[in-house]
């Protein structure tokens, strides 16, 4: 199995997360875009993760909550910005408790890897170094991996 990589760029204002996956780029296009299935991977599994809205379409809008074992919420959302079905998806990213003026740009691709094999790479670009070593020394990265390995588990009972 493939292992996730989570490169930070602080020249260029940017995080970069990449794994393979054993599956076929249509398949996991259909996991990352299809909000009954967002709930089975988004975010660290201690949270229930509810879609509370995902209008998938150019100038559509996201809202995802991460749910906690006491009831409490933690809202996220955005715009989708660009779509390429089964290739590309750029979108605006803001956890709501920061509140506005801390918006991130999120562009997540996949590439067919010939054999079944799907890679996705997600660049987030951050507005300035703040806010990219903010959410880094957040715990980002054991997040990050933890989501990519929940889609690589779908992957392997599919």
């Amino acid at each position: 199995m493939s292992k996730t990589t989570f490169t930070v760029h602080k020249d260029k204002l940017e995080v970069v997360i990449e794994r393979e996956f054993n599956a076929p780029r249509e398949f996991i296009w259909k996991v990352v875009t299809d909000p009954e299935m967002v709930p089975k991977w988004w975010g660290p599994s201690k949270y229930e993760t509810k879609v509370d809205k995902m209008d998938f379409r150019v100038g559509g809008e996201w809202r995802f909550l991460n749910i906690d074992k006491d009831g409490n919420a933690f809202a996220f959302h955005g715009v989708y910005k660009e779509i390429m079905p089964n290739e590309k998806v750029v979108d605006t990213f803001n956890f709501e408790p920061i509140g506005p003026g801390h918006e991130l740009t999120e562009t997540m691709r996949l590439t067919d890897n010939g054999n079944g094999k799907t890679k996705m790479s997600t660049t987030t670009a951050y507005p300035n170094i703040q806010d990219l070593e903010g959410m880094v020394n957040s715990g980002m990265e054991g997040g990050a991996t933890e989501t990519y390995e929940r889609i690589a588990a779908l992957v392997e009972n599919k």
